[in-house]
């Protein structure tokens, strides 16, 4: 029966190794979501600039005598447009459209993404679950005492990675799915608000917390990676 019980712990922490490399490959992905998504917000950022640049300015003594020597038709219409090009227009309406629909798929992937983490995170706790009524009272006491949890630097294992309980695979499973549900909310935010009528300083704000991430943690990533040898 010990043996049967020493089996089952070791089959748990097998499969709780490969749910959080699992876990952390689709972390991954989401993080390639965020940098292709911070693209096309750069992106529609830039256009709506290029749309709302403002005409040439024809007090200047230069700009009007450059005018004056090479005025022709076209260029008289160009300034009665308000020295807008209706091609460029057109090509930066066309790249704001692109930029909002990319954005929009990036979320819509980045949201099963988010729901797979969510169920290897369920599929964890169970794991642990599972396991402590056959753990020996000195391993249940280091899987639920936080302060035992901490790695013990003069012992590990033949692979070379520090001691690690079960139940923090799945306590830093936990942590890192909050900060990603968290970046996905503020990325659906930012994109449910793009509009023509946002501003300069608005989207610039958008792209510095897009990058920035402000709800994950580097420390905590860093430190789970270290998790997989």
């Amino acid at each position: 029966m010990e043996s049967e019980g020493g089996n089952l712990v070791s089959g748990s922490k097998e499969k709780i190794f490969l749910i959080f490399s699992d876990f952390m490959t689709r972390v991954t992905k989401f993080e390639e979501l965020v940098a292709a998504g911070s693209r096309l917000l750069v992106g529609f950022h830039q256009g709506l600039d290029i749309l709302r640049r403002p005409s040439i300015d024809k007090t200047s003594e230069l700009v009007e005598s450059i005018i004056k020597a090479n005025e022709t038709k076209r260029m008289i219409s160009y300034f009665e447009a308000g020295c807008v090009n209706t091609y460029d227009t057109v090509q930066n309406m066309s790249k704001l459209h692109s930029c909002q629909l990319g954005l929009q798929d990036q979320l819509s992937r980045a949201k099963c993404i988010l729901n797979e983490l969510e169920c290897l995170v369920e599929d964890a706790i169970q794991t642990v679950a599972e396991s402590l009524p056959h753990l020996q009272d000195k391993d249940i006491e280091d899987e639920l005492d936080p302060q035992a949890n901490t790695y013990d630097k003069e012992e590990t294992v033949s692979t070379g990675v520090q001691k690690v309980g079960i139940a923090d695979y799945a306590v830093t499973m936990g942590v890192i799915y909050s900060m990603v549900k968290q970046d996905y909310t503020m990325q659906e935010r930012i994109v449910s608000s793009l509009n023509i009528k946002s501003s300069s300083g608005e989207l610039e704000t958008y792209c510095l917390m897009w990058s920035l991430r402000p709800f994950v943690n580097d420390e905590i990533m860093l430190e789970a990676w270290k998790l997989i040898p």
